[in-house]
């Protein structure tokens, strides 16, 4: 960015071609000299040596244009903006039970389920993110911070087999809402994911939204599987992989009892697309403003241009003392 901090003083330019003609009408008329011929003067006065006189004159102009640009203050500047924000904590409590490997989604759901959680946490700048994982027992694989890199990174290491099978989603929404608990955070959520229904842990769902709730944290849950049966691979008896089918029981009454009596929602994913339509979704649910300030820090320029106009006077000095001096 570039301004003049003074720019009236740029008016004083419309000054120079007058007062340069004034000093041309009261110039001395050169003496008269008879010459024999002609064609020598001619020639003399064409070419280089024709204009060369007048470079110190232009030279002086040029010092004059500089020295009042210089006082016109020329600044440039850079602009920069200051976000002042209230970040939102988010949980996000991933079910990774045996049944998450079903292939209802693609590749399955549970890496369906990675894939769209870690987009979700890439756009989550002003925010702390962190992460529970649960089966048959819940844990916090990540805990809450601003380092998006850390938490994808954990998202990535999540797989089926890591803790004991079964579906402890009360355990899951009760670990990730005693984290919340001593957040300084006006907001808190909790986004838990499941495609079963609860049977294992000490502490139901509905309690753990009552705790949620009691604390002022924001449950969404989702539900991922297909309607109907989803093909899950097994291994056989001998260690090789085979195929069976299962039902997807997703225990949504629950779910959806457990979201809106924490001022939440409950949401249905039955393929990939409609996943991240859901994160989508509860992405611009949680969204805090954002105050933008924006500034611009301006730096002085007039002492390069006072440079230059001293350098061209010194070259007009030097030009009139040596290669153009005038003899009387």
């Amino acid at each position: 960015m570039f301004r003049f901090e003074d720019p009236w003083v740029l008016g004083l330019l419309v000054l120079i071609p007058v007062l340069s003609w004034v000093r041309f009408r009261r110039r001395p008329r050169p003496a008269t000299l008879r010459y024999a011929a002609l064609d020598a003067v001619r020639e003399a006065g064409g070419g280089v040596a024709g204009w060369l006189p007048h470079v110190p004159s232009v030279l002086r102009g040029l010092v004059v244009v500089a020295t009042v640009v210089a006082l016109a203050r020329p600044q440039t500047g850079v602009s920069s903006e200051s976000v002042l924000t209230e970040g939102i904590d988010i949980l996000m409590a991933l079910d990774v039970s045996s049944s998450m490997l079903a292939e209802d989604l693609e590749p399955n759901r549970l890496e369906a389920a990675k894939s769209v959680a870690a987009e979700f946490v890439a756009g989550r700048a002003n925010d702390r993110v962190g992460l529970v994982a649960f089966a048959g027992e819940a844990f916090t694989q990540a805990p809450l911070t601003i380092d998006r890199g850390v938490v994808t990174g954990l998202l990535d290491e999540l797989d089926v087999g890591m803790i004991e099978d079964g579906t402890a989603v009360g355990m899951g929404l009760a670990t990730a809402v005693k984290r919340l608990q001593a957040s300084p955070s006006a907001s808190q959520v909790v986004v838990l994911l499941t495609d079963g229904r609860n049977n294992r842990g000490e502490i139901g769902p509905v309690t753990a939204a009552q705790m949620a709730q009691a604390l002022g944290v924001r449950v969404y849950t989702i539900g991922v599987g297909t309607e109907g049966r989803a093909r899950v691979p097994v291994n056989d008896a001998f260690g090789g992989p085979q195929y069976v089918t299962i039902p997807v029981d997703i225990d949504e009454s629950t779910l959806r009892e457990v979201a809106e009596g924490t001022g939440g929602h409950y949401f249905r994913a039955t393929d990939n697309e409609s996943l991240a339509a859901i994160y989508a979704e509860i992405d611009e649910l949680e969204r805090t403003e954002v105050e933008v300030e924006n500034y611009t820090t301006w730096e002085e320029r007039f002492g390069a241009v006072l440079l230059l106009a001293l350098g061209l006077l010194v070259l007009e000095l030097v030009l009139r003392q040596t290669l153009l001096r005038r003899l009387p």
